[in-house]
């Protein structure tokens, strides 16, 4: 028998799961899709080039024991993230930085603004778009305007579906103005992909003698969790930790929480790159949000390459749709919570990341929950 069963084997099942058989336990992981490794997910598409099959995952973190931790099972191709947006045709750096100023503004009036920015904020400094837009200087509030109509507004209304005002501060303020030339999308000191791909990561992470892994498993085909937990039939009283959707555990008694989801499309074309960066944002036009290019995070060196463009829409819960961003405002934070105390009397049963939390978390911060929670346990 196990002493602990973990449901679901993205980076919170798979770290966890990993921490806890080093410490000697016996695990159990129940994954209902046929992979492993979550939304990070990578394999090569009939051409031979390795792309991200649930959209792009770019490692980055300041925390020195997650990216230490996560070196255990892969060695990293150096790569600096850099995003641009197609504004009406022009390829501006995002965020928009001192670099994109001058590309709008020209070099003399950009001189100006850049140090006018620099005396209200200083230097280094990220200021959330909808914040920028409160500055009394007619200066400033004209960049923002710039920003909040052709870099945040039409993207932002295509990635949630709702208006600006209406998103939940946390996410707007991942839309700022960036007051320094660096192009690169994260300033953390660790950053990079896995040499060989998050899958290959995924493998070494969970080639252990204590792991056993069962994809295509459904957790409520082996378990219930009602007033006690049963695994196989009979009652389980080790540690369970999920991290699937935390609505579906209880097949949605409440109503289903609200997500944003994603549809993707993947092109091949026979030339050497497609884009100029990994990833082109398409903030004023088409009704995809976003082209990547997995050659540029990956380093692979192949003839041809891939593309894929994300189509954001809302979460139905079909078959075949995927919950990716939760829609954080009060009321669904109310019914959240409501699921949260079903829970209350399984002090064994711990919610683990991102749909079992219903938040958004990097890998990094979800590695470093995974890792304090095992040793906890």
């Amino acid at each position: 028998m196990y002493d602990v069963i973990v449901i679901g084997c993205g980076f919170a099942g798979a770290v966890v799961g990993r921490q806890l058989a080093e410490k000697g336990r016996r695990v159990l992981i129940l994954e209902q899709r046929n992979h492993i490794g979550g939304n990070c997910y990578d394999v090569q598409d009939e051409h031979g080039i390795l792309i991200h099959q649930y959209g792009p995952h770019i490692f980055h973190t300041n925390m020195k024991h997650v990216y230490d931790y996560l070196s255990q099972f892969t060695k990293w191709y150096d790569y600096s993230h850099e995003v641009v947006g197609n504004v009406n045709g022009k390829m501006l750096p995002i965020p928009f930085n001192l670099n994109t100023l001058e590309l709008v503004y020209g070099v003399e009036k950009a001189k100006e603004l850049e140090e006018l920015l620099i005396k209200e904020y200083g230097e280094n400094v990220k200021i959330p778009i909808l914040e920028l837009r409160k500055n009394q200087s007619k200066e400033i509030q004209d960049i923002a305007q710039f920003v909040y109509e052709n870099v945040f507004l039409k993207y932002t209304m295509k990635q949630w579906g709702q208006k600006p005002e209406e998103i939940d501060p946390s996410v707007s303020g991942r839309v700022p103005v960036f007051i320094s030339r660096d192009n690169r999308y994260f300033q953390d000191t660790y950053q990079g992909m896995p040499l060989d791909g998050y899958t290959a990561l995924f493998d070494n992470m969970l080639n252990h003698k204590n792991i056993e892994v069962r994809l295509n498993s459904p957790a409520n085909e082996f378990m219930t969790i009602g007033n006690k937990v049963y695994a196989d039939g009979n009652e389980f009283k080790g540690e369970v930790i999920y991290t699937g959707p935390i609505d579906e555990l209880f097949d949605c008694e409440y109503g289903r929480l609200p997500y944003r989801s994603l549809r993707f499309e993947c092109e091949y074309y026979e030339k050497e790159h497609y884009q100029t960066h990994g990833v082109v944002n398409y903030t004023v036009s088409e009704d995809f949000t976003r082209i990547t290019e997995y050659k540029y995070l990956t380093g692979q060196v192949q003839n041809g390459t891939t593309i894929m463009k994300e189509y954001p829409f809302s979460y139905s819960g079909k078959q075949g749709e995927i919950p990716y961003y939760a829609i954080l405002n009060a009321e669904n934070e109310k019914l959240y919570q409501k699921y949260v105390e079903k829970l209350d009397r399984l002090p064994n049963v711990h919610l683990l990341g991102r749909l079992a939390e219903y938040r958004y978390y990097n890998i990094d911060a979800i590695v470093d929950k995974a890792l304090t929670l095992a040793e906890q346990l």
